[in-house]
Parts: C-alpha cells; structure tokens; sequence
C-alpha cells in the first residue's frame, strides 16, 4: 500500500504501478485488493475535504475571527456577576430577587444581541446624537478576516505561516509561531519570524529554505491570525482587558466594551501605543462623511482611552434632526446646524435664537446668517431655529364661483381684479357678479372690505381694481344671496318631509317626487300653505298665510288654477281620505262556540252581535261572569294619570292616603259589562258598542268567593246560595284588628264593583276589607293590607273614570 501510494502521487500510471508490483512478486489478487483500498481512501478523503471547503464556503485556507464575541462575554459577565452575589449573600430573602432579575437582564441582553438595552442618555436624561452606534446589534464592526494580508502586517506569536513550495518540488507547510518568535520548518530547525512583515519573513524563509529548493519557487503567507490583548478605559459601559482578533479595529473594540456610557466621548477618542498617543477617532466623521480617519487596526497591549465629552449642545425647531450633539471647543454654530442636517423646508434661515448660561445668570444670543461661521459655542448651549411667519407676501386669493378658485401670485401677469379673474378662467353660471366682496389686509392686520362689480370690471363700464398682498376675492352664487329655499310636503304621501326647492314645479311633481299618495290620501283636497313675504312692507299684516286647495284626478289639478306653481317656503298638505278605513279586530275567548278573533263590520257593533257571529256561548259558560279587557288608549291614561294625581294631592296629608304615585295602571283596565242582559235586550244599554282590541272573555262557572285584605285568614271558600258576605268573613276568621268594615266592596267577575251593603254575593266575586292607617300614621299606609289585589284596585279607578266620562 505504501509502495501504491508513493508512486500515484508521483504520477505513476496504473499500468507501471501494476507492472512493477507484479515485477515485486505481488499477486493480481492482491493488487486489485490495494487499488479498491486506495480509491476508497481518495474519496472519503475528497468527500472530508469537499464538507470542510462547504461549511467555511470557499475553497482555500480561510481564516476565522478567533477573538472573543459580544455574547459570550456577556454570559461571562453574568457568571461574575452570580458568583460574587453568592460570595457577599447574607441570608436576606431580597437576595435571591436580585439574583433572578439579574439573570433575566443578561437572558434578555443575551437573546437581543446586546448588553444594553434601553437608550444611552446623559445624567440629565439627553439622547445624544451617536452615542449609541455601538449599542446596536447589527453594527458589531467585525474585521474581516478574509482579505488579503496587508503588507504591513507584522507577525508574531500565534500567527499561522503557511509557506507554500511548487516548481519541480510541490510542498505545503503550516507553521505556527512559537512565543518565542519561530518557526519550525521540518529538516532546517527554527526560523526567527516575530516582527518582521509578510514580505521580509517570505524573504528570510526563502533565503534559508532556497539550497535545497532552488528548482522551486517559495511563497510564504499569513493563515489564521493570533488574538491580540486590548485594553478598553474609560468612559465605556464595560471597560476592561479584551482578547480580540489581530485584525480588530478601535470601532470593533468600541463595541465590544458595550459602547460608550452617558458621560463618554464620541469626538476624542484615544489610542495609545507603546506608551505613546497613536491616533484620535471622531466617531462623527464616521457617522456623518463616512470615513473611518483614526480607526486604526489594534495591535498587542494597544490602549483605547475614552474621556468624557466636553460639550453638549441642543438645536430644536425647524430643522431636520433636533436634539442633542457632542461639539468640539473650537466648533462654531454652522457645525452644530450641518450634524442637525440643516434646516427644514420651513426653517427662518436669517438668523438663530443661541441661550446660554453665563456666569449667573443666563444670555441670549441671536446670530445673524452671516455669523453663524464664527460664532463658537460653549458646553450647555441651546439652539432654537424658528419657523417663517405664516403670511406671504405675493399671495392674491379667489374663492366662489369662479371656476379654478385658489391662491395665485401676485405680479405682472395678475395685477387686478380683471386679471384674476381671467386667470380663474372666468365666473361660473351661477355667479353673482353684481355685487362680489374684496377682503383687505390693513395696516394693523384688521380686515376691510371692498365691494367689487365684477359684471362692469369685465365689460369695461367700472374701473378695475388694483390688487394688494393678502387680498381675498369672494365671488358670490345666486343662492348665497338668500338662505336655502325648500317646500315641505305632509300627511298622506309616502316620504312626506322637506325637499329642495327647484323652480316651476307644480303640485303633481312634488307629490311624484315624494313617492306618490298612499292608499289613505284623498284626492278631494290638497291644500297648500303659502308664507307671506313683502320685503317692502313697512307696518305688520293681520295676516300670516295664505292658503290654495286644489283636487287632484289623473295627476292633473282640476279644480283651481292649472298653472300653480309652487314657490319657495310652501307646505303641501295631503289630507286623509274620509272614505278610508283599516279594518278592526276584537278578540272573544272562553266558552264560545268559535273563539277567536273577528273583524268589526261596523262603528257601533256591539256585545251581542259579537257572541252571535262566534256561534253562541257553550252550555257550560257562565255569563253573568262574562267580562271585557279593553286596551287603554291614550286619552284615557292621560286621563287616569290625571286622576291619581288629583288624589294624592288631596290627601297626601290624609291618615288614608294612597300612595298613587306608585301604582302602574297598566295597559289594559276591566270593563264592568253585563252579557246576560246584552243577550237578552239586543241594542239596550247594556249592550255596549265594542272598541278595536277588546277582548271578551266568557268565563265557566267558578263556584267560589274569594275574601281577602283585612281579614284574619285570606281565604277562598265555596259559594253559598242565599249567604251574605259576613259568612264569607267569618269563613276567612273574622274582621282583622284594623279592618275597615263599612268600607269593604265586592268585585264581581264581570268587572263590577260595589259595597258590601248594596249587592249581593255572587260565584266567582272577591270580597275585599280594606285596613285603617295605623295608630302613628304616617300618610304611606297601604288600606289594601296583606293580598290585597292591586289590579283590583286599579280595575276600580278605572271604572270610576269610566263613569265620569
């Protein structure tokens, strides 16, 4: 296998090796047995070498950036930061809530990529403009390791010299330099290396390697670089020692610090070098012209100082990026405008507002455009740039109607009133052009007003009108000389309303444009309402309308003049026809053949013609019970609520008042009918003529009296014939102790009622004792008592506003 290896790497063909292996004594079967060995060892060896070149993504020697990262120091820092907590812990219950707000802190600064988190600001809380370049996650600085070696790089210990042979001889070699400075080259012992640059190490190798290579040609190069110490003071959040790539830069090493704190620097940044001052960083010169001036490549022990910042100062107003910036000395007012990125759109450029706190007391500067130059600023200044004044000053404005109304400007072109107007392209149709009005700017800024005819200006009969600054040209419309006109139309129409109103439209449009008649409105009459208008009346008429009635067949006015038109302000009335009627349902339910609902043939059909057309009452009806619920209108509430009112006020200071105010009259009341009667007499008094919604109820025979309010036992018992209510009574225990007898009543189920002394006790009725206010008396006693029926009570108010009626 080593005889097979050396000579395919010497370029032996398949057929010599073969040749000679068979000339050594070695049989074909072991020959092809070596040949599958050593082709299965070149493609595992090609498929590492292929997954190595992917996973670095090129195909050569790449170097990688073996310095430190962000993240890792942070965790570092947080295991610091945990273990000293653990060392100083004494037992307090906070300690551990520190411990878990810290770690949440790193995990959090860990998962952004970045220490700090909140906004670097000033101890006086100011943002400043660049501070926190290096706080972001996603401008880390990072050298690039892969360039070419610069020329000036100088190698030291823990470079990696890769020095490569070919020629006659084809050799590679990596050597990495010893602490001590050399390299260690197979065959020819150390070389010296350390400080010398790329170009002199290639020169010392060749020189020694040169006796026994001289067919070949030797370049030697810089693979992976060594990691340099840095040390980072100063104001930055984080300063200490970092070991970072030999490739690192002063921003690079800026951001591994965390960045500069509230007090730092950005525009005096120190790299000392050997104990001597290598270079100043403005980092501003890097934000603002983007060039890195100063941002040096570190070097071993290089020292990065940040000092604090010698002056803040802040520009507000109208320019584009307001608010604080680190200044040199020596800068004046003009740098503080260009880091702002000058002035707004909007800025007054002629001179800037500079207050600054001098001595005791604090100073106000205004520095004129030409000064700005050479006006230096101080640490604490502020800056003020205002806005220009809202006004203009070659500004002339048409609004109205005209056609193009705006601003347009005023010089040589428009001068006048004709010339505005001509380059509004002219007055609309509808324009007013008897009697336009000029706005005028005055003096003192009030305004004056100019009346223009902008009808003689435009034939030449009026002299045109010179045009001011600021001068505002309202050209008026025909309808703006009057308030909105409209007719109103009412009753029975569709979308009865009010409508603009349009010249010559007649009686017939208006309704047509109002979606026509409804089915109720009658063509007999239609009035119109007219307002009376005499502008130049000079004492008051007696009257105050005037009004037309018309009748209206096949959409044409035949009674009244047919050339009525309507004029602005009328009132169209579209009366209801009296021939119209919606039908009426009232309801009859119980013990009847056919209940239900019916429909009321006439205005006056009455009790007995209802039960008739629902076929009779059953044999089992009671109809001496029989009784009426009748919808309550709204005359009749107004009128009850009327009549609860007048009581309580009469006797709110009566031991037997009721406290009416609290009772709900409902929306339906009984009606005390006697049917047997109205069955018996048709058209009698009894009788009644029903009303739309009432409903009949035909009860069966109920057996039993109820007794309630001030007995000793509310009780319902049977019925008794020949019995007079004090049985009932004394069926219930007797009177109660505060029992008002002489007024106690009887509601009858037919909705009747009346006193114990003057009827009689009938099946289904309710005796009802009503109580004495009690011994103090305090006007809210209830005379119902305990079960009282409220709807009883209401039932009776009811029928007595009835009989009033």
């Amino acid at each position: 296998m080593s005889f097979y290896q050396r000579e395919a790497k010497a370029g032996t063909s398949q057929g010599q090796i073969v040749t000679k292996l068979m000339q050594s004594g070695v049989s074909i079967d072991q020959i092809r047995r070596v040949r599958d060995q050593y082709t299965n060892q070149a493609k595992d060896a090609a498929n590492s070498s292929s997954s190595a070149d992917a996973s670095t993504g090129s195909t050569g020697n790449l170097r990688k950036n073996n310095g430190a990262k962000r993240q890792e120091l942070t965790s570092k820092r947080y295991d610091s930061d945990k273990r000293t907590k653990k060392n100083m812990r004494d037992n307090q219950d906070d300690e551990s809530q520190q411990d878990d707000q810290t770690q949440d802190r790193y995990l959090k600064m860990q998962r952004n990529g970045d220490e700090q988190v909140d906004e670097t600001l000033t101890p006086g809380g100011k943002k400043v403009f660049g501070r926190d370049i290096f706080n972001n996650k996603l401008l880390s600085f990072e050298p690039n390791m892969n360039i070419a070696t610069p020329t000036n790089y100088t190698i030291g210990p823990g470079d990696e010299v890769v020095i490569e042979i070919y020629g006659a001889s084809q050799k590679s070699l990596t050597l990495t330099v010893s602490p001590e400075g050399t390299v260690t080259v197979p065959g020819y012992g150390p070389i010296y290396v350390s400080g010398m640059s790329v170009d002199r190490a290639n020169a010392k190798i060749r020189a020694t390697l040169g006796s026994r290579f001289s067919s070949s040609q030797i370049k030697t190069s810089v693979g992976q670089t060594r990691t340099i110490i840095v040390n980072v003071m100063g104001e930055v959040k984080v300063p200490g020692t970092y070991t970072l790539s030999a490739f690192a830069s002063v921003f690079h090493a800026l951001y591994m610090a965390g960045g500069i704190n509230g007090l730092g620097t950005l525009r005096n940044i120190k790299v000392f070098r050997n104990g001597r001052l290598a270079t100043v960083v403005d980092v501003y010169d890097y934000i603002l012209n983007g060039r890195l001036t100063g941002n040096i490549r570190l070097r071993d022990n290089d020292v990065i100082v940040v000092g604090p910042y010698d002056c803040l100062v802040d520009i507000g107003g109208a320019v584009k990026r307001p608010m604080t910036y680190e200044m040199r000395k020596n800068e004046s007012v003009a740098s503080v405008l260009r880091y702002s990125g000058g002035f707004a759109g909007n800025a007054y450029k002629k001179s800037i507002r500079l207050n600054r706190a001098s001595g005791n007391e604090k100073s106000v500067f205004n520095i004129n455009e030409f000064d700005m130059s050479n006006f230096r600023i101080a640490d604490g200044d502020s800056l003020g740039v205002d806005s220009i004044l809202n006004r203009y000053e070659n500004m002339v404005e048409v609004k109205g109607a005209v056609f193009r109304p705006g601003m347009y400007q005023l010089g040589n072109d428009i001068n006048s009133v004709r010339s505005l107007i001509r380059h509004a392209e002219g007055v609309t149709e509808d324009a007013f052009t008897d009697h336009a009005v000029l706005h005028r700017m005055k003096a003192d800024r009030t305004l004056e007003v100019v009346s223009v005819d902008i009808t003689g200006i435009m034939k030449g009969t009026v002299a045109d009108i010179p045009l001011k600054n600021e001068d505002v040209l309202f050209v008026p419309t025909q309808s703006n000389r009057t308030s909105t006109r409209s007719v109103t139309i009412h009753g029975e129409i569709q979308f009865p309303g009010t409508y603009q109103y349009a010249d010559n439209e007649t009686i017939e449009d208006f309704i047509m444009q109002a979606g026509g008649l409804t089915d109720a409105a009658s063509t007999a009459k239609v009035d119109v309402s007219r307002r009376i208008m005499d502008p130049a009346a000079t004492e008051s008429s007696r009257e105050i309308a005037q009004t037309f009635s018309f009748t209206l067949k096949d959409g044409f006015v035949i009674d009244g003049k047919k050339e009525f038109k309507l004029q602005p302000y009328d009132e169209v009335y579209v009366r209801r026809s009296p021939g119209f009627q919606i039908q009426r349902n009232v309801r009859i339910e119980g013990e009847v053949l056919f209940s239900g609902s019916y429909t009321l043939n006439s205005k006056n059909m009455r009790l007995s013609e209802l039960v008739k057309a629902a076929g009779g009452t059953t044999r089992d009806a009671y109809v001496r019970g029989a009784r009426i619920e009748r919808l309550m209108n709204d005359d009749e509430r107004a009128r009850m609520q009327n009549v609860l009112r007048i009581a309580n006020m009469q006797n709110e200071d009566s031991k037997d008042s009721i406290k009416t105010a609290k009772l709900d009259i409902g929306e339906t009341y009984y009606v005390g009918i006697h049917l047997e009667k109205a069955l018996a007499n048709p058209g009698s008094n009894d009788d009644i003529v029903l009303r739309e919604g009432d409903k009949l109820v035909v009860p069966e025979y109920n057996g039993t009296v109820k007794v309630s309010g001030d007995v000793m036992f509310p009780n319902t018992v049977a019925y008794a014939c020949d019995k007079r209510y004090k049985y009932y009574i004394n069926q219930a225990g007797g009177f109660g102790i505060r029992a008002k007898k002489s007024k106690a009543f009887i509601v009858y189920q037919n909705g009747t009622v009346c006193e114990v002394g003057h009827g009689k006790v009938e099946p289904g009725c309710e005796i009802i004792v009503p109580s004495k206010p009690k011994s103090k008396g305090n006007g809210l006693a209830n005379i119902l008592g305990i079960g009282t029926s409220v709807a009883s009570l209401a039932t009776m108010i009811a029928t007595i506003s009835n009989l009033v009626k």
